[in-house]
């Protein structure tokens, strides 16, 4: 029988986190060549067939059972691609999403914690006192788990009510574990690997997550964002407790309100409305505005109050863009927005790398300009999980087609285009942007506010370049 009580630290060697996915397989399989028979177009649901359906209904209870006890003991990176896949439209194995989704959604606000004395030791080793020496009151159980640390809530000796988060014992070498792992598979690929430019890909996540690992860096962030939406009064971001907060401990001020999934449950649409905008603004101000990149916009990262308001809670993912990519961003939105289509080829091939030679031209043309709907669209826009679903599933459709041409025996890997290798979280903003966005069911104007942006000029922020 499996033991199902909080453990002190995740697992971290590096073969003991790949025997525990290897023992997601005889669950996740089935599931796993069912949606990828449908994703290639070998095979249909089948609507009529009732055994057909109590299967698949069974085999998407397993898998997500397995997933959500696997990844939520692990913690760190496996944990993260399971919140991902848990509200990205499109990612999800092709007819399951709904099934699937719903029980990976717990891992968004709620993952497995470790043990109250594993948060405790690690406050002690950070500042030298437990928390109760610390803090007026805290509360042993932690409020929400995820991929790196958990949260507790306590109220400082000036009476504040705050949030602190506990990074995990011992995470930091899970992730590096994992980032082994990474590499070792990327270079057994190769040149497969060498195609798909995944190399890049790779040493900008392992970046990227060991930034997260700092919760120092976190607390500016958090601040950086503070002071870009300080004129906003849709945008709450919680004060950081800096003499509170060290590398593995962050203090910040305690936000209420409901959660997303409650969120999206009850709001009116004028409500949802202002929060979708809110979260628009947030993200696209900062990033063109500013260069900064919140890269993270899963659904627990949000609290939400009645009237629309959003509160942003988590600030460990972010990216400093360089002037000049943020510059070259620009230049193919400008573009579109003002239709000028000569331009747009152009930036397509010098800023995207896409090739107008190779036969994945139209579909990778064609889902940029999806993406830019929203913000050349002169009316209102409306945000719904069949559009979302549809930006993914559309470029995995086409690039099937291209690798199963009819008549061949054997399929080609079609060309990837190497962008700059700081793209690999922009893109991943546009599908987690888009999913959340879709959940809410935000109808907005969203072309006026972000055209003057992208024909404004960037102002880095002095000292995070």
């Amino acid at each position: 029988m499996s033991d199902d009580s909080p453990k002190d630290r995740p697992p971290t060697s590096r073969l003991g986190r790949l025997a525990r996915l290897a023992a997601l397989a005889p669950k996740a399989g089935p599931l796993a060549f069912a949606g990828a028979k449908r994703a290639l177009g070998f095979s249909a649901p089948a609507k009529d067939d009732p055994e057909a359906r109590k299967k698949l209904a069974k085999d998407a209870r397993n898998a997500a059972e397995a997933l959500l006890k696997t990844l939520g003991e692990m913690k760190g990176l496996p944990l993260k691609v399971g919140q991902m896949a848990s509200y990205i439209d499109g990612l999800a194995p092709p007819g399951y999403e709904e099934r699937f989704q719903q029980e990976l959604k717990k891992l968004l606000d709620k993952a497995p914690p470790l043990s109250a004395e594993a948060a405790v030791k690690v406050v002690v080793e950070e500042f030298g006192q437990p928390p109760s020496e610390l803090f007026a009151t805290w509360e042993a159980d932690p409020f929400a788990a995820a991929s790196i640390g958990q949260v507790h809530r306590a109220t400082t000796r000036h009476g504040d009510d705050v949030a602190v988060k506990v990074q995990y014992p011992g995470i930091d070498k899970a992730i590096e574990a994992d980032l082994k792992s990474l590499q070792f598979f990327q270079s057994m690929m190769s040149p497969i690997t060498q195609k798909l430019h995944s190399k890049q890909t790779i040493d900008e996540i392992s970046q990227v997550f060991r930034d997260e690992l700092d919760y120092g860096r976190e607390a500016k962030m958090a601040d950086v964002f503070r002071r870009i939406e300080a004129e906003d009064p849709d945008i709450i971001i919680p004060r950081v407790h800096h003499d509170r907060t060290r590398r593995r401990v962050l203090t910040t001020e305690f936000i209420h309100g409901a959660s997303y999934a409650d969120f999206c449950a009850s709001a009116s649409q004028e409500a949802r409305n202002r929060a979708g905008t809110a979260i628009w603004r947030f993200t696209f101000r900062a990033l063109l505005r500013h260069g900064v990149l919140y890269a993270d916009p899963h659904p627990g990262n949000y609290r939400f109050f009645d009237d629309g308001r959003v509160g942003f809670l988590d600030f460990g993912c972010v990216k400093v863009l360089p002037p000049a990519l943020v510059a070259d961003m620009k230049r193919y939105m400008r573009a579109a927005i003002d239709g000028d289509w000569a331009e747009f080829d152009r930036a397509c091939v010098e800023v995207l790398g896409y090739d107008p030679d190779d036969e994945t031209w139209d579909l990778y043309r064609s889902y940029t300009l999806e993406l830019m709907m929203p913000i050349t669209t002169h009316g209102e826009w409306e945000c719904s999980r069949e559009k979302a679903r549809e930006a993914v599933t559309s470029l995995s459709k086409g690039l099937r087609k291209i690798a199963f041409r009819e008549g061949d025996t054997m399929p080609h890997l079609p060309k990837v285009p190497k962008m700059p290798q700081d793209f690999t979280f922009v893109n991943r903003l546009q599908w987690g942007l888009a999913s959340v966005m879709a959940g809410l069911g935000t109808v907005s104007k969203f072309r006026p506010f972000i055209e003057p942006l992208v024909k404004g000029p960037c102002d880095p922020i002095p000292g995070l370049i």
